[in-house]
């Protein structure tokens, strides 16, 4: 990074149509738009964030998604399908990140506010990664993680496992290479709560929690979390069912193990 200039702040939304657990999930309606439109619109309120693109794979399972991009005005950068670091780290190279936030594309109720969170957090220096989620206090559909475009380089040089390869910062959280992370917290223990989207009934939650925090032309950005936890205080949306929090990563490692 060139010292006489601030970072570059990237936000790199990860998505895909051939999800296991719900194929084609990031096109579904929500609010009148596609599920992957309507988050970024909502991350795109992160004052911190300079740019802000969706990273998908170059397979034809994913054309539909880069096509609803462009007709959006969204940026969008392919790559391998597999090798989700490979492909992450060439879309932040392309944008020229030197702070890069990630996100992945199940979690439409992002809350710009925690983005900007982050990367205020990284800014401060200390770490090369930042994050809200080991251990998660946030619902779970908000998680953040900042670090380095340094970091990332390591992590695309140095990690091995497939699940590293897959799930993109496992390598950087877990301290390979002498990297350091940092986690933040939520003022209280909010984990329990599911706003993902990884399964049909996951997505009706998600769609009642829009319906009774807005409408109009504000359905889109006119809520925030602290917005939605009252929805649930009231009693007016009911729970999802209760399901392990990052399902996929797990069954990664399970497959490692065996």
């Amino acid at each position: 990074m060139n010292s006489n200039r601030p970072p570059r702040r990237v936000a790199i939304v990860q998505a895909r149509m051939s999800s296991t657990r719900f194929p084609g999930k990031v096109l579904a309606d929500l609010a009148g738009l596609p599920m992957i439109v309507f988050m970024v619109r909502r991350v795109r309120l992160a004052a911190r964030v300079d740019h802000l693109l969706v990273a998908t794979s170059s397979d034809p399972t994913d054309d539909a998604l880069a096509h609803t991009l462009a007709a959006h005005g969204i940026e969008c950068f392919r790559g391998s399908l597999d090798d989700v670091l490979d492909r992450f780290t060439r879309a932040a190279r392309q944008a020229g990140a030197d702070h890069v936030v990630r996100l992945t594309g199940d979690c439409p109720l992002m809350d710009s506010d925690l983005v900007d969170r982050g990367l205020a957090e990284l800014a401060a220096g200390g770490a090369d990664y930042v994050a809200n989620v080991a251990p998660p206090s946030y619902p779970d559909g908000l998680d953040v993680e900042c670090f380095t475009m340094a970091a990332l380089e390591t992590a695309w040089r140095e990690a091995r496992l497939p699940s590293e390869r897959e799930h993109v910062t496992p390598f950087i959280r877990n301290g390979g290479a002498g990297l350091k992370a940092r986690n933040w917290s939520g003022v209280a223990d909010l984990s329990a709560l599911r706003w993902t989207v990884d399964h049909p009934e996951d997505l009706a939650h998600v769609r009642s929690l829009v319906d009774a925090c807005a409408s109009g032309p504000d359905r889109v950005t006119g809520f925030d979390r602290f917005d939605l936890l009252r929805v649930l205080e009231r009693g007016s949306v009911a729970p999802p069912a209760d399901r392990a929090r990052n399902e996929g990563y797990a069954q990664s490692l399970a497959a490692e193990a065996r």
